[in-house]
């Protein structure tokens, strides 16, 4: 019976770990892509610079956008 409990618990670790690592990839993948759209011309380059330029302009179009999303999802 210990022989079992063992390959239960090697098999619990090993599936902790590849979990781990692959929450890991992720997050360096999504922490790339965001710094690639931090650069200039980047998506989020772009909406930083028109949300500091234009602040109620942005603010009314994101709560624009809200209703048309809570409305879809209702």
């Amino acid at each position: 019976m210990s022989g079992d409990s063992r390959t239960l618990f090697d098999k619990t670790a090993e599936a902790v770990n590849e979990a781990t690592e692959a929450v890991q990839a992720t997050t360096e993948s999504i922490a790339s892509a965001i710094e690639d759209s931090r650069r200039p011309g980047g998506v989020l380059n772009q909406v930083s610079r028109l949300t500091r330029e234009a602040p109620l302009r942005a603010l009314a179009i994101a709560f624009v956008l809200g209703i048309a999303f809570a409305r879809r999802r209702s």
